[in-house]
């Protein structure tokens, strides 16, 4: 190969490394969101780290606070899992999100095998 070629080949390789890492949304920072359930109003406020396409973080509602595990985001899709104790149950609640804008995210959370939730959450300012 010939070194030109070699030299632009690199180039656009780092190009396109550096394009898919901008791509990933930095929802880093401090979110609300209040929505219906089955069991009334619930009132989050989540924080969110993004550090490459891992997420982690902390879910914290009047049921209490836990940690975020199993977090991604990639392009506009924000994945997690809440592990929440309500009432002395352990309950998986799965996240899927779409990062709207740089202030919302729109989520569909499944309860357990209870419920599907949809809720927008907000950035804090």
């Amino acid at each position: 190969m010939h070194p030109r070629f070699r030299s632009v080949t690199l180039a656009l390789v780092l190009l396109c490394a550096a394009l898919v890492i901008a791509a990933v949304e930095d929802i880093t920072g401090t979110w609300k969101a209040s929505f219906e359930t089955q069991i009334g109003q619930q009132n989050y406020t989540y924080t969110f780290e993004v550090k490459g396409t891992g997420l982690t973080g902390k879910a914290k509602s009047d049921n209490g606070e836990t940690e975020i595990k199993d977090g991604k985001v990639e392009g506009d899709t924000v994945t997690f899992v809440e592990n929440l104790n309500f009432q002395g149950m352990d309950i998986r609640i799965e996240y899927t999100g779409k990062i709207v804008s740089a202030d919302e995210i729109r989520f569909t959370r499944k309860v357990a095998d209870f419920a599907t939730e949809e809720l927008v959450a907000t950035r804090v300012k």
